[in-house]
């Protein structure tokens, strides 16, 4: 609704964001600026944190929330907690806020009034949050609505009790001012040292700086520890605080944050931070016991082999990428397949060599042939030693003039180690309109698991003693940390359902980041109502499958899958663990209407789940978070706080 001539203006058009105002400029001076030799006088300036509804300014947030409770009966720690919102789902609320003031609209009732007076006077206690609700899943609320908000950021600060020890560990008032220079308004725990990233480069048997536990479900406390904040992990964040959005544009090497104050020394430690784990990174690769447990997973390479070698018409006289070649397995297939040029570009200086010893055994390399190779021997693979973002330094190729593009880029619940993106990266750069990627399309799937899955059944008998105790406090500890571990198809209890597809043709960079609304319900085979008991659901499981379709592969399409269902794989599957069991039913009824969704007197009938992944502000890591609903066949339903899984 446009505002009239006589209408007043609302308090967020009296402050908006003129870069004419002078208030915006004196709104400035707060800003850290590290080049700014007044650097006393900025510090003992702070935000001025703007009412939701009038023009009342407080410089605390405290202040602030109590202004709104007392003079507009707005309680937004009531609504906060009766919602049971998260950081994420909190900043959503004070941006829905905001944009129905900016309408006159009234933020509980939806009542539009003709100036900001008239619904000053109207504000009201919300009668019912169910609106709310609606309003706050959207999440186009996550778009700041008041440019360089304080609140944002700042809001969660409160209930960080004194005896956090994370408060102690960073300058975080310092770095905080540069990440608002460049435009960041989110909260999270910040950096211990941005620029020194200490981690172990290689975890023996698996990818580098994962640990897996396919041999033991009984270390989960202790088996991610690369993720702890007090072993030398790049971030820091608040197990009950913060979800996706702690993911900020820090992580990005390639400058997303060009210009502004105080940009220049953040770039830095950023750049400092993303090269050391890149350099971490492709040094873990440099383990042959990596590769060769890549190398002898039957199912990875059979499926590789068949695309490649049994679609003849796809590789004949092709010019072939292989991204992020190891050994150049794939490189070696694709020479074998018939194609004209093979591409093989690895970041890790040693496998890099050894590729290209291995070309040279096998009579492939481009630059000549070995004595006494036979005119069968075709030199057709090259291989590069570079970042596939860097790789114009070393070689020059013509853009969009490669047939087929290839690489093995999955990760641990699939999009672990960032690797997409450079796939992406040479996709938009090099390949030919029309041009194949292989695989072509990727899925991630999910179930629930149960009791099976965990440590508890172990415990429960240990030579006829019962030592359960140790497994209920791995479980609660699992609760914490992502696991890494080989599911039994049997142990779970519910059925699989689609979380995220992937197209790699049409896919954008930033698609690699997503949330996903899904709904489990107990598998119909047996396992739900079993003996007139409810399934116990103890979590959920991640896995994912890529497709080498028919589109490319028209001689032979195959498939890539990490499914409990299947022969095991070296990805395994990804389990994230409830703080507490649920439990489910098809068909049994709410006993007692007093007891709580999910417990074995009112069992639900579906977990409705929201899960987010994205790439983690330390460089290659990816954060996962977890929410889940509760609903019983009356539709009453439960709400459990978010859990936040990084899998560093």
């Amino acid at each position: 609704m446009a505002t009239s001539p006589d209408q007043e203006p609302t308090n967020l058009e009296r402050h908006g964001s003129s870069e004419d105002s002078e208030e915006d400029e004196e709104g400035d001076d707060w800003i850290f600026d590290v080049d700014d030799e007044d650097e006393d006088e900025d510090e003992e300036s702070s935000p001025s944190f703007l009412c939701l509804f009038c023009d009342a300014v407080h410089s605390s947030c405290a202040s602030l929330f109590e202004h709104c409770s007392s003079a507009h009966r707005f309680d937004f720690g009531g609504i906060r907690k009766a919602l049971g919102l998260d950081f994420y789902g909190s900043v959503k609320l004070v941006n829905y806020v905001r944009s129905q003031v900016a309408k006159n609209r009234c933020w509980s009732c939806g009542l539009e009034c003709v100036s900001n007076q008239d619904l000053l006077n109207h504000l009201h206690e919300a009668n019912s949050l169910e609106d709310v609700k609606l309003h706050v899943d959207n999440d186009e609320y996550l778009n700041p609505f008041l440019q360089e908000d304080p609140l944002l950021y700042s809001f969660d600060e409160d209930e960080v009790g004194e005896d956090d020890p994370s408060s102690m560990l960073v300058d975080k008032e310092e770095i905080v001012k540069e990440l608002r220079e460049l435009g960041i308004s989110l909260n999270f725990e910040l950096p211990v040292d941005m620029a020194a990233l200490s981690s172990d480069p290689t975890k023996e048997g698996g990818r580098p700086d994962v640990a897996s536990t396919s041999n033991s479900k009984t270390d989960t406390a202790g088996s991610m520890n690369s993720c702890n904040p007090l072993s030398g992990a790049a971030f820091l964040q608040k197990e009950t605080g913060s979800d996706l959005n702690l993911r900020a544009e820090v992580r990005s090497s390639n400058g997303i944050y060009e210009n502004g104050k105080g940009g220049n020394r953040l770039k830095r430690l950023t750049a400092n931070n993303v090269r050391t784990v890149n350099e971490n990174y492709f040094g873990a690769y440099s383990s042959y016991g990596i590769h060769r447990e890549m190398i002898s997973d039957k199912v990875r390479m059979d499926a590789y082999s068949q695309a490649i070698l049994r679609n003849p018409s796809l590789f004949s006289n092709a010019v072939v990428m292989d991204v992020g070649c190891g050994t150049g397995i794939l490189s070696l297939f694709a020479a074998q397949a018939g194609a004209s040029r093979v591409i093989a570009i690895e970041a890790s200086e040693k496998m890099a060599g050894v590729a290209t010893q291995i070309a040279r055994d096998n009579g492939l390399w481009r630059s000549g042939r070995p004595d006494g190779c036979n005119d069968s021997c075709k030199g057709v693979m090259e291989v590069v030693h570079s970042m596939v973002e860097e790789l114009d330094k070393s070689i020059q190729i013509q853009p969009h003039s490669v047939d087929v593009l290839v690489s093995e880029w999955m990760g641990y619940c699939l999009l672990y180690e960032s690797m997409l993106n450079s796939v992406l990266y040479a996709r938009d750069r090099w390949l030919k309109p029309g041009g194949a990627i292989l695989p072509d399309t990727a899925t991630i799937f999910a179930a629930g698991f149960g009791k099976g899955a965990t440590s508890i059944p172990f415990w429960e008998d240990v030579y006829s003693f019962n030592m359960s105790c140790i497994g209920k406090e791995i479980v609660e500890d699992a609760a914490r940390y992502p696991i890494v571990d080989v599911v039994n198809d049997g142990d779970l209890v519910t059925d699989a359902v689609v979380l995220q597809a992937f197209d790699l043709v049409t896919m954008k960079p930033d698609e690699v980041d997503f949330t996903s609304n899904i709904e489990i319900v107990p598998k119909l085979a047996g396992l739900a109502d079993k003996d007139g008991k409810p399934t116990w659901c103890y979590g959920v499981v991640l896995w994912f499958e890529t497709g080498f379709t028919s589109r490319f592969c028209k001689d032979f399409p195959t498939v890539l899958s990490t499914s409990p269902a299947t022969p095991k794989t070296h990805w395994a599957q990804t389990i994230m663990t409830f703080r507490e069991p649920i439990a489910m039913s098809s068909r049994r009824p709410c006993a007692d209407r007093l007891a709580p969704v999910g417990t074995d007197a009112c069992p639900a009938e579906k977990i409705r789940l929201r899960i987010s992944i994205a790439r983690a502000p330390e460089h290659r890591s990816i954060d996962i978070s977890l929410e889940a609903v509760g609903i019983d066949l009356d539709g009453r339903k439960r709400n459990w706080p978010v859990q936040i899984f990084n899998l560093c």
